[in-house]
């Protein structure tokens, strides 16, 4: 299903759009965008200590915040630069406590309409096949 969408955007192209939209928030030069291909986008987190809930590990608002932002890098990378495409939908569950060290998300499209797109979010580290988080997200995208 994925390989039918071709990405329009290259991670340089991306991730100077992620720096420019979201100028407050420390970037990683490739705004942590690791890989583009058709109909996915993989991205990597580096937690700091604000990322952290008591406990030690990743708390959830931050991973609810990577799997929002892959989704996003992934419906952009395969529609281009819309700034106005906007969460309509997130449901979210949490697997496996997520340690403090990078968090990867899979970003998966499942469907790109012209109104909306729905992607598939699997977070993990260490091993993609262990998933830590998984998540649905649904975006509006301006006509």
């Amino acid at each position: 299903m994925a390989a039918e969408h071709v990405p329009v955007m290259a991670i340089p192209e991306l991730a100077e759009f992620f720096i420019g939209a979201f100028p407050g928030l420390d970037h990683a030069p490739d705004g942590g965008i690791r890989e583009i291909v058709p109909g996915r986008v993989l991205m990597a987190l580096e937690p700091d200590e604000s990322s952290l809930r008591p406990g030690g590990i990743v708390s959830g608002p931050t991973q609810m915040g990577l799997a929002d932002r892959a989704a996003y890098a992934v419906i952009l990378a395969h529609i281009g630069p819309v700034a106005m495409a906007v969460t309509s939908n997130l449901n979210i569950s949490f697997l496996r406590a997520v340690e403090y060290k990078t968090v990867m998300a899979d970003a998966e499209l499942i469907k790109l309409g012209k109104r909306l797109a729905t992607v598939d979010v699997r977070l993990w580290q260490d091993d993609p096949a262990r998933v830590l988080a998984q998540a649905t997200v649904t975006y509006a995208i301006p006509g």
